[in-house]
């Protein structure tokens, strides 16, 4: 089922940019299964504008043109009316591109029309010429129409080269729009019949990709959703990720693969990189700066890190982005054999052990740390951060650090994904490393705690005598929704 969830707000985006009078030149990027296509061609009806949809191939650069040729021809003369207009069925074929894009502009002329280039990226690798080809015809047939180009892809690395100023459509965009996966509250909408808690769960092993989500049944419990879907070796996610690496990074996949597998298994410095792949750190920096651009890895520093030592300090861990590449690399990757032998019961049992683990230090801190953002958003914190992350030092930890260094105030949280209700140790825990954590001796502290089985009676009257804010499991989800 192709659903289309949770995406107003780009086609708002999208609806104000060609609200203007004149051509526009977009360019849209986001990573495999997003859904970049899906919000295109939803957008595009809506707009009621005449619509060109071309996608490229992998393929031959005679074939890329042909197939873009036949799209533009097709939409001029569509099959049943080619008798009528007198021309026939013959698409007629092409050596480069500069007639090609003069058809166009000539078939075109001034209407409003929406032509979306979508995988753009397959047909520069292709023909790197294109590239060039189109900003000629940019400058000097689509310039002063009423087009509206869309150029689509999922090479985040390639499409992003095309804003860079060697490159020739530099300064020609109109726009840009990635496109992110889908926030956690969608994920209501995919799978209605799951609980908060099942949510969260699914969300810690696809995010929100709507094309991974739409593949749950929510008929069914998440463990035989997982054993289906990522354990069996017939699936389609098998090469997910190489696919999707592949789509991001034009060369040396094996270093980069290399790399996310040692971050997915626990080496978060650059020196525990470098351990576990038997290199120096110093030669893992263009491979962190590059995985850091394409939003695969994501670097952390402390929240109380001073802004003035961020851009310089060495304290960084580096984490992934992308849940799925996070769960593949930590349980599927070092288990292929199990796979392949068709063991999927073995192989649940064995993740089982360590997936509500896994939950907690990843998702649920990420969506603890989202709501903390929400509500300040909202204003509905006792303070207003400047910056919200988490901290680690040689002393202590903390999930969740709201900090505003003007007024000197501070936000600490804790987050437990346990299955039983928090007691009132957790919350004297926290109160107990403050000291170790503030950055100097005239902070004021507030604190809150998540959980995923609620709280104890006596950890609700501590929390109450520090005015601590507890977030039970469907406070969490229900904040994050906006409610």
């Amino acid at each position: 089922m192709n659903r289309f969830i949770g995406r107003q707000q780009d086609i708002e985006a999208l609806n104000a940019i060609v609200a203007r009078p004149g051509a526009h030149l977009l360019l849209v990027y986001g990573r495999r299964r997003v859904g970049k296509t899906t919000l295109l061609l939803r957008w595009a009806q809506q707009t009621g504008r005449p619509l060109i949809y071309w996608v490229a191939r992998r393929d031959t650069p005679a074939l890329v043109r042909q197939s873009f040729v036949r799209a533009i021809w097709t939409w001029a003369y569509p099959p049943d009316h080619t008798a009528a207009a007198g021309n026939g069925s013959s698409v007629p074929t092409f050596d480069s591109w500069e007639p090609i894009f003069e058809l166009a502009a000539r078939l075109i002329g001034q209407r409003p029309v929406v032509l979306i280039m979508d995988e753009f990226s397959y047909a520069a690798q292709s023909d790197p010429s294109l590239p060039s080809h189109l900003q000629a015809a940019w400058d000097h047939l689509f310039k002063e129409t009423n087009i509206t180009l869309v150029l689509a892809g999922s090479h985040i690395g390639m499409m992003v080269e095309q804003m860079n100023y060697h490159a020739p459509l530099y300064g020609r965009f109109t726009a840009q729009l990635p496109v992110a996966p889908l926030p956690f509250a969608a994920l209501r909408d995919f799978l209605p019949r799951y609980g908060a808690a099942e949510r969260v769960a699914v969300y810690a092993v696809v995010g929100g990709i709507p094309a991974y989500l739409e593949q749950f049944d929510d008929h069914e419990g998440v463990g035989a959703n997982l054993k289906r879907l990522f354990m069996d070796r017939t699936s389609v996610f098998q090469s997910e990720p190489f696919i999707l690496i592949g789509d991001v990074i034009r060369r040396e996949t094996q270093t980069y693969e290399a790399v996310l597998r040692a971050i997915a298994t626990g080496s978060h410095t650059p020196q525990d990189i470098g351990a576990a792949l038997a290199l120096p750190s110093t030669h893992l920096s263009p491979y962190l700066k590059q995985l850091e651009a394409l939003h695969l890895v994501e670097r952390r520093l402390p929240a109380t890190l001073p802004r003035e030592e961020r851009r310089t300090s060495r304290n960084s861990r580096y984490h992934l982005r992308d849940p799925y590449l996070r769960f593949y690399f930590r349980f599927i990757a070092p288990n292929l054999d199990m796979v392949e032998q068709g063991l999927m019961d073995v192989l649940w049992e064995r993740i089982a052990e360590q997936f509500r683990a896994f939950i907690g230090v990843t998702a649920f801190e990420d969506l603890c740390r989202e709501w903390t953002l929400a509500q300040a958003r909202g204003h509905r914190l006792p303070m207003t951060p400047e910056y919200v992350g988490s901290h680690w030092s040689a002393d202590a930890q903390v999930d969740v650090v709201a900090i505003n260094w003007r007024t000197h105030e501070i936000l600490l949280g804790e987050c437990k994904w346990g299955a039983d209700p928090v007691g009132r140790s957790v919350i004297m825990e926290l109160i107990a490393k403050t000291p170790k954590v503030i950055p100097g001796t005239d902070w004021r502290s507030h604190y809150v705690f998540f959980s995923r089985a609620g709280f104890t009676d006596a950890a609700r009257a501590e929390a109450e005598a520090v005015n601590a804010i507890l977030v039970d499991l469907e406070q969490l989800e229900a904040g994050l929704a906006g409610s």
